[in-house]
């Protein structure tokens, strides 16, 4: 079954904006830490930013002042606001719970940011 279905990504120039979502599936979504994670080619992942289940949030040094992450746990969804993008932010855009993995990672969505 399809537990993560990440969208919103996309060709954005750079100093642009783009809002990421991503849908999960369970019962126990609200209770989870939700975080978003990317990989750029030839990279490991990296987790670039988290929200807790009290919506406390954290990020990456790389992203801090310009992402934004939120969660809407009526929806069972994640949000990743990306303002102000650079071309290092291009990479593959993942969401799933640090602590408590869901079964397998959804398909991610790409953005590519163009210099």
């Amino acid at each position: 079954q399809v537990q993560l279905v990440e969208s919103g990504g996309g060709l954005v120039q750079t100093g642009g904006s783009l809002r990421l979502s991503c849908a999960a599936s369970g019962s126990r979504f609200s209770l989870k830490a939700m975080g978003w994670y990317r990989q750029a080619p030839g990279k490991q992942r990296e987790l670039v930013a988290v929200i807790t289940s009290g919506g406390s949030t954290n990020y990456a040094d790389s992203v801090e002042g310009r992402f934004t992450i939120s969660r809407d746990n009526a929806k069972n969804t994640v949000y990743l606001q990306m303002n102000s993008l650079k071309p290092e932010d291009t990479a593959v855009y993942y969401c799933n719970a640090p602590y408590y993995p869901f079964e397998s990672w959804g398909q991610g969505t790409q953005v590519t940011v163009s210099s």
